[in-house]
């Protein structure tokens, strides 16, 4: 793959196409509206540091796409018909009726395609490694193996180490949610919490309503204990459509919701907060558990961590699930469930199962939380996610056919896009993994493969010089595709 510079933009990329660019994404999200004028040519001169030549050439190639127009002695403004193609993902219309869920091997092959480390990982489902302070976990890890004593090992068995479960509970507190000293218990990573949580609150032939697209683990667990899946419809940007849920609720027997309410995937949906409060609400008039997977929650954009579901559930019917392989330490498989009324039930799974998670892991990331740089940490990875995730965006924008919408989220690492109708997503994902760029096909999120001309990209690898070419001939990829089927 051909290298990149530091802002992003491929070495044969001129000032005047990123310029270009640029204003063409801004007017895009409609930070210029219809008809508004422009910054002059010195404006835009002194604040992007580049010549008046540039900044006619940027504006002449605007003129020619139709999204801007110039006004003799007065300047250029945006065109009247600029906002005729929204760039948004559409919300998905699911099908009726709760379904079995049949992941098969598609799932599969896309795992072992993110394992190699010559391919590009626009699949993968984690960020890169370089961005965790994994030496300072291991220095933490030292210390606090050496003053273990075996009453520990023994204290720490199924619920979880105290002293990691003490400071979980007062990161909840310092964000306005109460955990009592017996709802944690800690499990081996994210996943396990989910499933075991899955498990307490239903049984097999039961239904459970999951998010339309909704991440493919979820799938997996309810195949695995044989449940059915129900799909909701779910707004790219604002998550889970309530008037659909309750039109569901009242319809069909639901067992439980298992929904992600903050940077969902793969769409990075958030619920707005007065959407989780009415969201629990709901559920709690309806009697109906809520599995919230929050694994993204600290991976904002903006200057504030959205509120959980948990937040508002005064009656235990949330069971909230996180970890810290997405936001501190991917690996170590070390995540949590706060599952209210039904901790114990919980806490008895996990003794049948596995037993107790790893300690040596726990104490490590308990040492680490105690020393008191994991904020410190979360700013910078926030920063650099949140800047990574523009960029690729602006190159979606730029290098794939026309028609392609892109969902903008304020947090996460992912972007959901919706390809023009006729291209089919996973022979794209197959045509790309055979020159070494991974995809995540929409058939992987939906329990009847619906979206099959989606895709999910991951954009949390910074620093990576082959991003940029590779989303260049994932573009080149689907317009091929485009036109090979007309």
């Amino acid at each position: 793959m051909g290298q990149a510079n530091e802002e992003g933009w491929d070495a044969r990329t001129t000032l005047y196409e990123r310029l270009a660019a640029e204003l063409a994404e801004d007017i895009g999200r409609g930070v210029h509206s219809p008809g508004e004028r422009l910054p002059s040519v010195r404006q835009l001169c002194q604040a992007r540091g580049v010549s008046p030549a540039t900044v006619f050439q940027a504006y002449a190639a605007l003129e020619a796409r139709g999204l801007v127009h110039a006004r003799a002695r007065s300047g250029f403004y945006v065109a009247a018909t600029a906002h005729a193609a929204p760039t948004a993902p559409l919300a998905a219309e699911p099908q009726p009726g709760a379904q079995a869920v049949t992941s098969g091997e598609l799932i599969f092959e896309l795992l072992q395609s993110t394992r190699d480390a010559e391919v590009v990982p626009l699949g993968s489902a984690f960020p890169a490694a370089s961005l965790f302070p994994f030496d300072a976990l291991s220095r933490c890890g030292a210390r606090a193996m050496r003053r273990l004593d075996s009453q520990s090992i023994v204290g720490a068995l199924t619920a979880g180490d105290t002293a990691l479960r003490d400071a979980l509970r007062q990161r909840y507190a310092q964000h306005g949610v109460a955990i009592g000293p017996d709802e944690l218990v800690v499990c081996n990573g994210a996943m396990e919490a989910l499933n075991l949580c899955l498990q307490a609150v239903t049984r097999p032939g039961d239904v459970v309503v999951v998010e339309s697209p909704t991440f493919y683990a979820a799938l997996q667990a309810l195949e695995r204990l044989n449940l059915r899946a129900l799909e909701v419809t779910t707004d790219p940007q604002d998550g889970v459509d309530l008037a659909a849920l309750e039109a569901l609720l009242r319809r069909e027997r639901v067992a439980a919701c298992w929904f992600m309410t903050t940077f969902q995937n793969p769409l990075g949906a958030l619920m707005p907060a007065a959407r989780k409060r009415q969201l629990v609400a709901l559920l709690a008039r309806h009697g109906i558990p809520l599995i919230e997977d929050d694994v993204y929650a600290e991976l904002y954009a903006g200057g504030r961590r959205p509120p959980p579901a948990k937040t508002y559930d005064d009656a235990g019917w949330v069971l909230h699930c996180s970890s810290f392989s997405k936001c501190l330490a991917p690996g170590y498989r070390v995540g949590w469930a706060a599952a209210g009324r039904y901790a114990g039930a919980v806490q008895r799974l996990k003794a049948m199962s596995s037993l107790a998670t790893s300690l040596p892991s726990q104490r490590a990331l308990a040492e680490y939380l105690a020393q008191g740089g994991y904020d410190r940490h979360l700013r910078r990875l926030r920063e650099a996610l949140a800047t990574q995730q523009q960029r690729v965006r602006r190159q979606v924008l730029r290098f794939f056919p026309a028609g392609t919408r892109v969902s903008d989220p304020s947090g996460g690492y992912f972007l959901w896009l919706e390809l023009p109708p006729d291209i089919d997503s996973l022979a794209l994902h197959r045509r790309a993994l055979a020159e070494g760029i991974s995809t995540a096909p929409g058939a992987l999120f939906s329990a009847d493969r619906r979206f099959h001309h989606h895709l999910r990209l991951n954009t949390g690898h910074p620093g990576d010089v082959r991003l940029d070419q590779a989303l260049r001939r994932l573009g080149e990829l689907a317009s091929e595709a485009l036109r090979s089927s007309r």
